[in-house]
């Protein structure tokens, strides 16, 4: 019977942390846009909708390189 003391405190935490970490994502954009990922994966190339491939930056191809002179 004890134990309820600990387990309950520490359940009604984790559903708080749970809910947290949820309107996180939500916040932070991460249920935007669902049908672009679920499109993508259909596409043998693997490009998205934005026409960049999977591994590929939109940067120009000499921007992430460093000369070393």
């Amino acid at each position: 019977m004890e134990i309820l003391f600990l387990l309950i405190p520490m359940s009604a935490l984790l559903v708080l942390v749970i809910i947290g970490v949820f309107g996180w994502a939500l916040h932070g954009g991460q249920f935007d846009d669902l049908d672009r990922e679920g499109e993508r994966i259909l596409n043998a190339d693997g490009e998205a909708l934005t026409g960049v491939k999977l591994g590929e930056s939109s940067a120009p191809n000499n921007a992430h390189r460093v000369d070393s002179h």
